[in-house]
């Protein structure tokens, strides 16, 4: 019998030859892009791994530079070199390199060199000799992030080795999904945030809770809650929690949503005053969305159905008309100077989808081997049956959102495994085999 796979990250080691830092750098091949030809020019002059470069880079920015703009955390470039209190990654990157802030800030080619020689440094402190094994990059990818605790260094990190595994292909620079096994050294004793589940979110049933720092929000409310800001992070689902938990921030907001899964921390409770609106804290409640208001791609269907149904849910536990007049964006707000969530966010279908509606359904793809097989709400046999699949000898399941492609059980397709129940959340169920767990919907 033949068990579902979810879609993880997959498992195997895998090696690569680098050049050592003294090779004479290569000429970038003919037709190749000039962000392509700087990730491998990069990689070879420090050691470093192209596919760990191109990960960083596509966690961090999905290699936009955004020309020159700072992240909300001040970081700038494809590989977001920081200059806050905490993260020193860009003058530490100009002294390595030699180059100016002023170019590392604004030149790509530049940014990608200053993350390198960076990304070298820190290798050399780890003692990291094998340098082509792609897994034992973990430790200094996650020094990288310079994240405020533990659990906020595996979430950016597991993020840069899902990256890896399943590849790359976008603004002229492609890698192709790579098999590792992340070598987590001390993390292993570090239980990653989504793992966290006796940790229950203040108020929204399934967040993670993962508090900011006190100093960045103001306890107790001053007026009731009676509208809802929707923001966009400049800058990575991780990073964004790590800055709301560096004392230096003097921000936060209740929730951030990740771009990728819609995952949701919850960060300040909504009996308290996040600082995300200015003089208009007292009043709402503050969802960050993980990306950038200059690109489309950090907005998946994922995140808008997160973020609608907890706005929803926001919206009914605190009485709040589900209207633009009550729901609003940052840059609608009074005494405002940020432009979030920006032109590319969608709010017709966002409404729609607060408000129960589903302009554009998900589509399921079953692929079954079995005579009915009992889909349940739990691994128990004695749980109820949500659908019954067809097919003719094995148990086998793949019941799958169309999206992005993916690599799975042998088979490379467009269906994504991350699926919601009837009321939006993010869920298991399971077939009659004890054994096999699958993402999944009762209605689907």
């Amino acid at each position: 019998m033949r068990n579902t796979a979810t879609i993880l990250l997959a498992v195997g080691a895998l090696a690569l030859t680098a050049l050592p830092s003294n090779a004479a750098e290569p000429p970038p091949p003919t037709g190749q892009s000039n962000l392509a030809s700087a990730f491998q020019t990069a990689a070879a002059k420090y050691d470093v791994p192209r596919e760990v470069l191109v990960g960083v880079g596509f966690a961090e920015t999905h290699l936009d530079g955004h020309n020159g703009e700072p992240s909300q955390a001040n970081g700038y470039g494809v590989m977001h070199l920081v200059s806050n209190n905490v993260n020193k990654t860009m003058s530490e990157a100009s002294k390595l390199t030699g180059l100016p802030v002023a170019e590392l800030t604004k030149d790509d080619t530049s940014n990608v060199l200053g993350a390198a020689a960076v990304l070298n440094s820190y290798a050399d402190q780890a003692g990291l000799t094998n340098r082509s094994d792609l897994g034992k990059w973990y430790s200094v990818i996650a020094k990288y992030s310079h994240s405020a605790d533990g659990p906020t260094a595996r979430l950016y990190t597991d993020e840069v080795y899902r990256v890896i595994a399943r590849g790359v292909s976008t603004a002229g620079v492609s890698t192709e999904p790579k098999k590792v096994t992340p070598d987590l050294g001390a993390y292993a004793k570090v239980s990653p945030l989504g793992a966290q589940k006796s940790v229950q979110a203040a108020d929204y049933p399934g967040a993670i809770w993962n508090p900011a720092c006190t100093c960045n929000y103001r306890a107790g409310r001053t007026q009731a809650i009676t509208t809802i800001v929707i923001h966009v992070t400049q800058g990575s689902y991780a990073g964004t929690i790590s800055w709301f938990k560096d004392p230096a921030a003097q921000v936060s907001s209740h929730y951030v949503i990740r771009s990728s899964d819609g995952q949701v921390t919850q960060m300040v409770a909504e009996k308290d005053t996040a600082w995300h609106v200015g003089t208009e804290n007292g009043y709402t409640i503050g969802i960050e969305h993980e990306g950038y208001v200059d690109q489309p791609s950090w907005f998946t269907d994922a995140m808008y159905r997160s973020s609608a149904a907890l706005t929803s849910n926001i919206a009914d536990r605190h009485g709040i008309p589900k209207d633009r007049a009550h729901i609003k964006g940052h840059v609608e707000m009074p005494n405002q100077t940020h432009t979030d969530p920006g032109p590319n966010w969608n709010w017709d279908y966002y409404m729609q989808l607060v408000n129960g509606g589903d302009p554009n359904p998900p589509t399921y793809n079953f692929t079954t081997w079995g005579n009915g097989v009992n889909v349940r709400s739990a691994p128990q046999l004695s749980a109820s049956v949500v659908t019954t699949l067809p097919g003719p000898t094995q148990v086998f399941v793949e019941c799958q959102v169309q999206g992005d492609l993916v690599t799975a059980n042998g088979y490379t397709n467009d269906w994504w495994a991350k699926l919601r129940d009837q009321n939006g959340y993010m869920t298991n169920i399971y077939i009659d085999d004890p054994n096999a767990k699958l993402p999944g919907v009762p209605d689907c």
